[in-house]
């Protein structure tokens, strides 16, 4: 079964990228894309998606309204949130109405793919009558909303505190950047990057070049 996705963002640059990561993925295809919240649900209304993947920050209201609305109208639309937006208000109030994931940008085609698996895997589980465990499994597919200040397993103390040095004093660095710096692989330099934005020591930015996947930017906050 292939799931209809509905790509909802106000960035056009960003929607395009985000409608090429879904039509990368197996098992998904585009409908339509919206610039804005009255956009999204007239496209709703018309492409009747199965999905859609909706940001919080829009010119005329927010992803999160039009999730309320959605569901004000019956509408058991799949919702993922895909946005910049980082406050525990927006979190809860997307884990309220009703969204399956919640992804923060910027984030790469793995990300996002992973994300659109989990919520084929879970619509598919829930196809006919289901028992406890699937149940339990369905509603313990969210991502924790408390992200841990301890370093995660198998990331040590020593090395992090280099490769913050290094992007320091470097004043924005990529993964290759940094590995090559501190003498890591490249996934493992990430990973340590990713633990400091998620930690808020770190933001990070997509910066686009003539082709190919944009590079993730990490710079350490003040």
């Amino acid at each position: 079964m292939t799931l209809r996705v509905l790509v909802v963002d106000d960035d056009f640059m960003v929607a395009r990228i985000h409608a090429r990561f879904v039509e990368q993925t197996d098992g998904f295809e585009v409908v339509g894309t919206a610039r804005s919240g009255a956009e999204a649900l007239d496209l709703a209304a018309t492409t009747e998606p199965d999905l859609l993947l909706l940001d919080v920050h829009l010119p005329d209201f927010s992803g999160l309204e039009v999730l309320e609305r959605l569901r004000g109208t019956g509408r058991d639309v799949a919702v993922v949130m895909v946005t910049a937006e980082r406050g525990s208000a927006a979190v809860r109030a997307a884990l309220h109405g009703g969204a399956l994931q919640y992804l923060v940008k910027p984030f790469e085609y793995d990300d996002l793919a992973d994300r659109l698996r989990r919520v084929a895997a879970t619509l598919a589980s829930l196809d006919d009558e289901v028992d406890q465990a699937t149940i339990d499994q369905v509603f313990g597919t969210g991502r924790p909303l408390d992200v841990p200040t301890g370093l995660p397993k198998g990331l040590s103390p020593e090395t992090a505190d280099l490769v913050l040095e290094a992007a320091r004093r470097a004043g924005d660095i990529s993964a290759s950047e940094a590995a090559e710096q501190v003498g890591l692989s490249r996934v493992t330099a990430r990973r340590y990057l990713e633990h400091f934005v998620d930690t808020g020591a770190a933001e990070v930015r997509l910066r686009y070049g003539g082709t190919g996947r944009p590079e993730r930017r990490y710079r350490v906050v003040a």
